[in-house]
């Protein structure tokens, strides 16, 4: 059997596919389920986050396992196989214990050097056991992968390079200023009571928020971590809980709101939010022509559809116009539309081409320009704007070969809502973020920022106690493998002396109970001391790589029974199934 995982993640795939992937717990629990009542896997544990999903488990093929594997996390959650299959990664063997270890110290995190991902593998081990999915090596790799996360926070400066989501968030919230300073005196909402949302909550209590209200779908756990931030010893918050549905009401007294739900709509809409705006400061809401890279946002695209509210270039105008290089018609529903600006000016697309289009786009007249020897037509003009929405409608962005030319930014009045939306599926419509008086950061913009994030000279050590942690849980692991059939062997050796000792009675029946003690020890050391050194031997020798071929060696040799050998494997994972978290 060997180690598989198949997942995406942050690193894979645009947080549009993530937040449609995403799992409930229900749905993990029978991924899991259905994993190990498939052909190749005999374990099986998810790990789901807000940035990744990914399926771990035993199997003794392959290419069959990853089939396999893949076709699970598309049923599962609900994106197509053929959608899902470019932004999967497959890691194997050591490349899955390295890639497990790596996430466990914080090095794949979106914040390098979080460690939050700790409980999250705690939390999903437990799952696993609970369900009798986690035998010896899954038990092994994720106690040893949260044993290795801690070594990596406790002997270097991991912590100094990165920091919880939450921190980070508010970080981004607070445009740079001093986060102690920018929460004094706020009052907070926090939406939700899981753990990602009381970590919001402490920090803001921490940070100096005056009041802090906790809404939750089950009360009662509101009330249980409101009860927490109230009780407190570094803190003098005050804290409250309130039903789901005081939210709307909530949201116009707070300054600023985390949310961080399970839910699979939104909480908090677009209209809620500008209505939320609006009664604060008596005008309605602008909605700004472009906001941060955000689906609806940037492009006007909202649950994978183009939103009414921002219609692309050159929108109202009819499609077959002569004087428009390309057929918008074709592309309404590019993920991530066509933009004059920014993205849109790449190489291969020349500037007059670019200004014809942003004039015709305005409304304007289009204007011919003397192109200079050797420049391409517009026939060849037309063919690289259809090509760049070909390239926008597969990748769902338009990349960038130079950078575009800068262009200046509309001013936006001072926020006088915050909102950090921490939730996979998101909790809060990315149309808000073209709400004027508000700045939303989500798992998409937090993304984005961290791209640029300078990384700890600790990282560095992380990675080399990966690497050797890596090489040492190989190494018992494949002294873990031959165990069996040196146990069977021993037995084997035991059934032996047993036997010559049964048949010497039977030939010296005089023989008292003294001398029959001296001669089974003599037989036994005689035999152990045989056994001694080639057993230790092969031991090491299998721990080294490539050394699986002992244990058949050993089998041949001794002519050992192969179910013997099974059923000590066997054993040995029955009692591994219900070991807890380190």
């Amino acid at each position: 059997m060997s180690l598989l995982v198949v997942g995406l993640s942050h690193r894979s795939a645009p947080v549009s596919v993530l937040e449609r992937a995403s799992l409930s717990v229900d749905a993990q629990l029978k991924l899991v389920q259905d994993t190990v009542a498939a052909e190749p896997a005999a374990e099986a544990a998810v790990l789901a986050t807000c940035n990744r999903i990914e399926l771990y488990a035993d199997v003794d093929k392959f290419h069959a396992g990853v089939a396999e594997l893949s076709t699970l996390l598309a049923q599962h959650s609900g994106v197509g196989l053929e959608e899902l299959t470019p932004h999967l990664y497959v890691h194997y063997e050591d490349r899955a214990v390295h890639h497990l270890f790596s996430v466990a110290c914080g090095l794949d995190s979106m914040v390098v050097g979080e460690g939050q991902i700790l409980g999250q593998i705690k939390d999903s081990l437990a799952r696993a056991q609970d369900l009798h999915t986690a035998g010896r090596l899954l038990n092994d790799l994720f106690q040893q992968a949260l044993r290795v996360g801690k070594r990596a926070h406790h002997e270097t400066g991991i912590d100094r390079a990165g920091q919880s989501l939450v921190t980070f968030g508010l970080e981004q919230l607070s445009a740079g200023a001093d986060v102690q300073q920018w929460a004094r005196g706020k009052k907070a909402l926090v939406i939700g009571a899981g753990s990602m949302s009381s970590l919001a909550a402490a920090t803001l209590a921490r940070a100096g928020v005056t009041e802090i209200v906790v809404a939750n779908r089950t009360f009662e756990r509101a009330e249980r971590l409101a009860q927490i931030l109230s009780e407190g010893d570094d803190t003098d918050v005050l804290a409250r809980a309130v039903p789901m549905d005081s939210v709307p009401g909530e949201l116009t007294r707070a300054d600023v709101a985390v949310s961080c739900t399970g839910a699979t709509g939104l909480v908090l809409t677009a209209d809620a939010v500008a209505a939320t705006v609006e009664g604060r400061t008596g005008e309605p809401a602008a909605r700004v022509a472009e906001g941060p890279a955000d689906e609806a946002g940037a492009t006007g695209v909202r649950d994978g559809r183009p939103s009414a509210e921002t219609p692309l270039p050159g929108a109202g105008t009819a499609a077959g116009d002569e004087n428009c290089p390309l057929d918008l018609s074709s592309v309404s529903s590019v993920p991530s539309g066509f933009s004059v600006m920014g993205e849109a000016a790449v190489a291969g697309l020349d500037a007059a081409t670019l200004e014809q289009h942003g004039a015709w786009a305005a409304g304007g007249t289009a204007v011919e320009r003397t192109r200079e020897p050797g420049r391409p037509g517009p026939e060849a003009d037309a063919e690289l704007i259809t090509a760049l929405a070909a390239t926008a409608t597969r990748s769902g962005r338009i990349p960038e070969r130079r950078r575009p030319e800068p262009v200046a930014e509309v001013p936006r009045p001072q926020p006088v809502l915050f909102l950090l939306d921490l939730a996979m599926p998101r909790d809060v419509d990315a149309a808000v973020h073209r709400l004027a008086g508000v700045r939303l950061v989500d798992i998409e913009s937090l993304a984005d920022a961290s791209a640029d994030a300078p990384m700890a000279a600790d990282v560095d050590m992380v990675r080399r106690i990966v690497a050797d942690e890596v090489a040492a849980f190989g190494a018992a692991q494949r002294a873990a493998h031959i165990t069996p059939t040196v146990v069977a062997l021993r037995s084997m050796a035991a059934e032996v002396v047993a036997g010559e000792i049964a048949r010497l009675e039977g030939r010296l029946p005089g023989l008292d109970d003294k001398h029959r003690a001296e001669i089974t020890q003599t037989v036994k050391r005689v035999v152990d001391k045989l056994l001694h050194a080639p057993t230790v031997r092969v031991k090491q020798l299998a721990a080294e790589p490539g050394g699986a071929g002992y244990a058949d060696a050993l089998r041949t040799l001794f002519d050992l029974d192969q179910e013997t050998v099974a059923s000590v494997s066997r054993a040995g994972n029955s009692t591994e199934k219900n070991r807890g978290p380190a």
